[in-house]
């Protein structure tokens, strides 16, 4: 019972935290300027006729009252089904199945890579407190923390593929390759940049809390009676600074995966990735009403998913947690 009620609460409460972000979506989308039909017309907007507009709304569900419109996807929601999206015209569950398995790597990897970094460059920051090591780590924290991510990716296309051609240009493949046909090495090649931009983009936070964090554990009492016994200050890191430390991290860098999310959409806009971002923003701009909400809801879950694990963590690193639970 003690663990099947937490349980439950959470639940309960990541069920409530979806609803109110399908609400809060479905609001947004109709408060929205762009007309649905405009939308899905596109080019042949100019030539549709009264009639083929009303036949458009009645297809889709536009003629009817927001509240039915939204109770609908409800009920094909809890049957299973999300819709189907007028943009990819194809089930939304596909959709996000394709999609996102083309941004899990952009994801994953840009993930993995600014935790471990981020973690590593505070950790340094902390040890080596007020030195120039530290200045300049602290310096470049605050730096890319308020870098736009589309200028940074922009720039790295500049540079690295327009100037250098080290990198390619756009997409997640060579053009008209099938991604079937894709190597390993020809997909990593087509990763590296957006992924190097996510990731220097992704460690800001990681690495000022790690730095403030590791600054106590340095100066606490129990690192002063270490340096009293003659321990060194990487021994004292080590020992008793970067296992605390990392209790922050491991909770940023989980509860962070939305704002990572937010992150790829402007990277896989500005490279031309096919991921589930550039999905978003299609249907966003194009008013694919069932797509975009069960992207959010996707991207909410996602969330949730990671607070879930960051708690689970944190209560296998500190055992003062796991005798409260």
């Amino acid at each position: 019972m003690p663990v099947i009620c937490p349980l439950c609460v959470r639940l309960l409460r990541m069920a409530l935290v979806l609803l109110c972000v399908a609400g809060l979506t479905f609001g947004l989308m109709l408060a929205s300027p762009i007309d649905p039909i405009d939308a899905y017309l596109g080019p042949q907007i100019a030539q549709a006729s009264t009639e083929q507009r009303e036949m458009i709304a009645a297809r889709w569900g536009f003629d009817q009252p927001p509240l039915v419109q939204f109770g609908h996807w409800l009920g094909q929601l809890a049957s299973g089904e999300m819709g189907w999206s007028h943009v990819y015209n194809q089930p939304v569950s596909e959709v996000i199945a394709q999609r996102f398995q083309r941004s899990l790597a952009l994801l994953g990897l840009a993930w993995l890579l600014s935790t471990l970094l981020g973690f590593a460059l505070g950790v340094l920051a902390g040890v080596r407190d007020q030195s120039p090591l530290d200045r300049i780590i602290n310096s470049y924290a605050y730096i890319t923390a308020a870098t736009p991510a589309f200028w940074l990716a922009m720039l790295g296309l500049l540079l690295f593929s327009v100037t250098l051609g080290w990198t390619p240009v756009c997409c997640a493949g060579p053009s008209g390759s099938l991604s079937d046909d894709l190597g390993l090495a020809t997909r990593l090649h087509h990763l590296a940049l957006p992924v190097a931009t996510l990731t220097l983009l992704s460690t800001a936070p990681i690495t000022l809390h790690t730095r403030a964090r590791m600054r106590e554990l340095m100066a606490s009492p129990v690192a002063t009676q270490a340096f009293a016994q003659g321990a060194g200050r990487w021994e004292v890191a080590w020992r008793h600074g970067a296992r605390h430390a990392c209790l922050p991290a491991i909770t940023l860098a989980c509860a962070s995966l939305g704002e990572l999310f937010g992150g790829v959409m402007l990277i896989e806009q500005v490279f031309a990735y096919p991921g589930l971002g550039r999905a978003t923003v299609e249907a966003a701009l194009r008013s694919d009403v069932p797509l975009l909400m069960a992207i959010a809801l996707f991207t909410a879950l996602l969330v949730s998913l990671g607070n879930a694990t960051a708690d689970g963590l944190y209560r296998l690193i500190d055992p003062r947690l796991r005798r409260q639970g």
